[in-house]
């Protein structure tokens, strides 16, 4: 089957899926507007919970038709193309997961919104390196890339699932300074979850660097804290 399966056979099921209301919303949404992070982008207006059901029915898609779809001008089939690979590599034997890895970091520039990332990175980048040298995500951590530096902010997710903090603490030192709305989001966001597993690994970080963050990456890493301790932060009295 898997032979049979083509990025145009999916792009036609697409077609008869979208929906001008949901596309129209989705515009708006993702900030698609001249000189917002996702100027230009496109939709067909498919939500999530539908492009999920299409990844079960053309999870053997083969790896060149899901790059055509990773090239797509629609976002839809830019995140059902990621969805696919991670799925793949949930199967994979291990050299097949390199294959994989390699592929996702060798098109990173189609990798262009914060869902498209977040679907994917821990899910590959991230679980491809657990066990592995963590080097190779430094380089994205500093890239001008906003969304390969997002990239490696959300692959530590899958080490922190684990309660391995030591890199995913590492990179939000490097992005402390991002000028990106994006990237303190995503720094909080991986603070938060750090503090979920050991809330005193957390504290310690923001003590050392809570003066310096941009306010929403503050906001974000203190968002479960009581009021009051967030409202201590805020004003900068711990």
């Amino acid at each position: 089957m898997a032979n049979n399966l083509t990025a145009e056979t999916v792009h036609q099921q697409f077609l008869s899926l979208a929906n001008p209301e949901i596309a129209e919303h989705s515009q708006r949404f993702f900030k698609t507007g001249p000189g917002d992070y996702g100027a230009g982008d496109q939709f067909l207006g498919i939500r999530v919970p539908v492009l999920r059901k299409q990844v079960t029915r053309y999870q053997q898609l083969p790896n060149d038709e899901v790059i055509c779809l990773l090239q797509s001008p629609w976002h839809e089939e830019r995140l059902f193309a990621l969805l696919v690979w991670v799925k793949q590599f949930q199967k994979a034997p291990e050299a097949e997961q390199a294959h994989l890895y390699d592929l996702y970091l060798c098109h990173t520039q189609f990798i262009n919104n914060w869902d498209l990332v977040d679907s994917s990175a821990y899910q590959i980048v991230g679980a491809f390196l657990a066990g592995k040298d963590r080097q190779p995500i430094y380089p994205l951590a500093r890239s001008q890339s906003l969304w390969e530096r997002r990239i490696a902010m959300i692959a530590t997710f899958q080490w922190i699932r684990n309660h391995d903090f030591e890199d995913a603490l590492a990179i939000a030192k490097l992005l402390l300074h991002d000028n990106e709305d994006l990237i303190h989001k995503a720094v909080g966001w991986m603070l938060r979850e750090i503090g979920k597993r050991d809330l005193e690994t957390e504290k310690a970080f923001l003590k050392a660097h809570y003066p310096e963050m941009p306010r929403t990456m503050l906001r974000y890493a203190i968002e479960k804290f009581p009021k009051s301790e967030r409202q201590r932060y805020l004003k900068g009295l711990i």
